[in-house]
């Protein structure tokens, strides 16, 4: 689709986005949200013609690109059929996609219980983790993100959960591995698995292994930074977790549908978790969709036992609709292989090339079309390029090098010192090269404040 510059329509959009939209996570007079005209593929544009190449996926969730004909046609024929319809039946659709996810789940994970996103599905795996055990507490690490919802934001582990946090959630957080950042004071990832999974079984001995409901993690830590945990990691706290008694839940929402070039990043390590929760590229986000994945075990607990929980829109029939459509198209043009090959061959040795030229970069680090950079002042002592949860003046050179970004067509994901490169997991090699060259010049911006 070519762009068509309206000027004037886009002024009218961004007059009453002021007036009237309330924006998340912002200080509402202080930001500028660019008005958007369309989207397709891996690109949107704005109402003055310009294009972007989008490395960020929406928030991580255009997985097949904006407007895929197969998902759009799916979603129109769904609400010519039926448009919407209560939870406690029996829905095509909802059937459909139910099969279709538990089919890619691993092990026994084949109930799902549908939500309305990400957060509300960490908020249910955790009441299920609760009624299924009994016990209160719940274990998240720093550097981790979950949600915005009341328990998901506790659970989360960065600065947008301190507003919130009352402490009076049940959760307590301790250290994954993050071997560039270590808190173990390790030189090996074989030190780093070891040294965190000790951290972790002493935690859990101090605060009462009798008292703990549920070890929440993301197989792959995404808005921190993508740290792609050490091999043995994940094994080592399902042996935890199967000790102790606890549920292992693992939040697969960001590096799930083929983020990863598998299915689900669990994938990655062979490890099955008690309780898996998704969204965002279920259906590349089409129309809100979100849910967990229960072993049979867990199920079990409610089979005579009524499930205290549900949503009016649970596995609305839109969105199961776009789900189905969304799984048969990755299947059928194997975009998960398709994420796989190119995170080896392209983004990979590219990112590590950009990394020998350019000194604000201190680690690159990922897996299919999950990838991030760190950025930093000074490769040797490893000082970030911006403080911790910086804003304003403390952050100008990540802002500098964001603004840097857009004005050579490429909307980057950036958070705190790492920028993130994360486009559609069905981009075109000529699409990656084209963003990877934005990125290089927009580098040149990050390495003025090196040191």
């Amino acid at each position: 689709m070519t762009p068509h510059p309206n000027p004037e329509v886009g002024a009218a959009v961004k007059a009453a986005d002021r007036a009237h939209v309330f924006h998340s996570w912002s200080a509402q007079e202080l930001i500028d949200p660019l008005a958007v005209a369309g989207a397709e593929g891996s690109y949107f544009w704005d109402y003055d013609g310009k294009r972007y190449l989008d490395f960020t996926s929406g928030l991580v969730y255009t997985n097949i690109g904006y407007q895929h004909p197969k998902v759009v046609a799916a979603i129109q024929e769904q609400a010519a059929h039926l448009t919407t319809f209560a939870p406690a039946f029996a829905i095509e659709a909802r059937s459909e996609a139910a099969r279709l996810i538990a089919e890619r789940t691993p092990g026994d994970l084949d109930k799902i219980f549908f939500t309305n996103g990400g957060a509300d599905a960490v908020e249910h795996a955790v009441r299920m983790a609760r009624l299924h055990t009994g016990r209160p507490k719940v274990l998240s690490a720093y550097r981790s993100y979950h949600g915005g919802t009341q328990q998901a934001i506790n659970l989360t582990g960065d600065p947008r959960r301190w507003a919130s946090d009352s402490a009076a959630a049940g959760v307590v957080h301790f250290w994954a591995p993050f071997l560039y950042r270590s808190r173990f004071y390790a030189e090996t990832e074989e030190q780093e698995c070891a040294r965190a999974l000790e951290h972790l079984e002493t935690t859990i001995a101090f605060e009462g292994p009798g008292t703990v409901a549920a070890i929440v993690l993301e197989t792959i830590p995404g808005t921190a930074g993508i740290m792609v945990p050490p091999p043995g990691y994940l094994a080592g706290v399902r042996e935890i977790c199967d000790k102790y008694g606890i549920v292992f839940v693992l939040d697969e929402v960001m590096a799930g549908f083929g983020r990863t070039g598998e299915w689900f990043a669990a994938g990655l390590s062979g490890v099955v978790p008690d309780l898996m929760t998704f969204a965002k590229g279920v259906n590349s986000g089409y129309v809100p969709l979100g849910g967990v994945a229960i072993s049979g075990e867990i199920a079990e607990t409610f089979a005579r036992r009524p499930y205290p929980g549900g949503l009016t829109y649970s596995g609305h029939p839109l969105a199961c609709a776009a789900a189905v459509a969304t799984i048969q198209v990755m299947a059928e043009e194997d975009v998960v292989g398709q994420a796989r090959r190119l995170g080896e061959s392209v983004v990979g040795p590219a990112l590590r090339e950009l990394a020998e030229r350019h000194p604000s970069i201190g680690e690159v680090r990922g897996v299919g079309m999950f990838w991030a950079l760190e950025l930093v002042r000074n490769r040797e002592t490893r000082e970030p390029l911006v403080p911790y949860n910086a804003s304003g003046e403390a952050n100008a050179p990540m802002a500098a090098f964001g603004a840097a970004a857009k004005r050579h067509g490429l909307w980057p994901f950036i958070n705190m010192n790492r920028t993130h490169v994360v486009p559609p997991c069905n981009v075109s090699e000529a699409e990656l090269k084209e963003g990877l060259a934005a990125l290089d010049a927009a580098l040149g911006v990050a390495d003025e404040y090196t040191r």
